[in-house]
Order: C-alpha cells, then sequence, then structure tokens
C-alpha cells in the first residue's frame, strides 16, 4: 500500500477523465491535492466532491498555454502548504486537423498547451519541490510514433518526452522526473476514434481491449512512490501492448 500523507500534489489538466482518476488515486493514498484545469468551475467542483471541507483538495483556474498562471498556482501552492512533493502534468489538446491544411494559429495553440505549458509548469514548480520529490509528465504513444490528423499533438508530446528527460538530469538527485505514455484509453477525449475503429484497434492490442483511466493512475502514482525512487529519466508506456505491435 502506497502511503502519500503529508505529500502535496499539483495536477495540471486536472478535470479530464485520466486526471480525474490521478487526482482520486493520490486523494485516497493521503496527498494534498492542488488540481488546476481552463475550467475554474468544473475542476473546484471536482475538488469538492473529493473533499468538501476544502481542506486537502482545492481547484484553481490554471490556462496551461500561460506563464503566468502557472506562476499564480505556484505562489498560492507556497502560501498554502509550503512545499510540493508531486507534479503531474496532464493538461492537453487532442483536435484533427491535416497538416496541408493546418493553420499556424492551430500550430501554435496545440503546442503551446501540450508542450509550452509542461515548461511553464514545472520551471515554477522547482522551487518549491522538497527533497525526494517527483514529476510525471503526461505524454503519448503518438510522442513516439507520430499520430495521423495529429501531427501538432504528436510532436509536441514528442518534446515532452525529451524535455522530461533532461529535467531529470538537471533536476537530480533532489528530484526525479518520468513520463507516462498513455495509449488507448476509454475517455470522451478519444470515443470519435473508437466509433470509427475500434474494433481494429482492439484487434491490433495483445490485450485485447482499451486501457482504464485508473490504470494509468496508478503507473503516475507508482512513479511517484518510493517503490520508483532509483527510476528518472523513463517513459512508460501504458498501451497494452498496442506500441509494439503497431
Amino acid at each position: 500500500m502506497l502511503n502519500f500523507e503529508n505529500k502535496v500534489l499539483w495536477l495540471t489538466g486536472a478535470n479530464g477523465a485520466i486526471s480525474r482518476a490521478i487526482a482520486s488515486t493520490f486523494f485516497e493514498l493521503g496527498a494534498s491535492c492542488v488540481l488546476t484545469d481552463l475550467d475554474e468551475e468544473g475542476v473546484a467542483s471536482f475538488a469538492s466532491t473529493l473533499d468538501a471541507r476544502g481542506q486537502r483538495a482545492v481547484g484553481l483556474k490554471q490556462d496551461a498555454s500561460q506563464s503566468a498562471d502557472a506562476i499564480s498556482v505556484a505562489e498560492a501552492i507556497a502560501k498554502r502548504f509550503g512545499k510540493l512533493d508531486f507534479l503531474v502534468t496532464s493538461a492537453g489538446l487532442y483536435r484533427d486537423q491535416m497538416i496541408h491544411d493546418m493553420t499556424d494559429a492551430q500550430w501554435r495553440q496545440s503546442t503551446a498547451v501540450n508542450l509550452d505549458g509542461v515548461f511553464y509548469t514545472c520551471r515554477a514548480a522547482i522551487p518549491l519541490f522538497a527533497e525526494g520529490g517527483a514529476v510525471v509528465n503526461v505524454a503519448s504513444m503518438a510522442g513516439h510514433r507520430g499520430s495521423y490528423m495529429h501531427s501538432h499533438y504528436a510532436a509536441s508530446k514528442g518534446g515532452v518526452l525529451t524535455f522530461t528527460r533532461t529535467l531529470a538530469l538537471e533536476l537530480a538527485p533532489k528530484v526525479r522526473a518520468n513520463a507516462v505514455s498513455p495509449g488507448i484509453i476509454d475517455t470522451p477525449l478519444v470515443q470519435p476514434l473508437l466509433d470509427k475503429q475500434g474494433p481494429q484497434l482492439i484487434a491490433s492490442t495483445p490485450l485485447k481491449r482499451f486501457g482504464r483511466p485508473q490504470e494509468v493512475a496508478q503507473t503516475v502514482a507508482y512513479l511517484c512512490s518510493d517503490w520508483a525512487s532509483f527510476i528518472t529519466g523513463e517513459t512508460v508506456h501504458v498501451n497494452g501492448g498496442l506500441y509494439i505491435t503497431s
């Protein structure tokens, strides 16, 4: 049983399905959770479902693409908890668009959320980390192999992977940094893809099913825990084997 009592988590993009599973897992393990999202009302409501008294879970607004928002959240964490133990960057933007008719604005928006946001948040968090802290950046299988109609998403997630390795070098030995790369996880975000290609994707997946948000959350919790105390600069695939067969 992992124990995160007296630990503090900062989780971005906390209103998504995978992120909610991460928040719930860390909260159940005893952590205090600072949950951020562009949807301030939604993330505040979610935080209250975890902790109605607001002592161990708080929801704050953070536009991942804005450096100032990351700084503001870091200041709020410093004021309320005085430290940070875990950072999980899970904010993401995933939209269909072919390269040949992608606009400059579409490219910039996606990379601003998916890559710039990771940099802004990690940079703001560094002064807060307690000894033995951990970062887990949520990347994607797309960052390793590309993704049809999602070049901006895939390119930015690839950047997250290399950024994470550099972060691990720079933060060691005080703080570890790793990434997770989910594959097809059964969430509303990928439902259009599942509607079109669900049977083919299951047939290509050795474990013959889609992943569950909780399975990603448990992997993130492991990477933040002392059980992973000698793991840094690595990426864990959570895709049921789809990556090795495609």
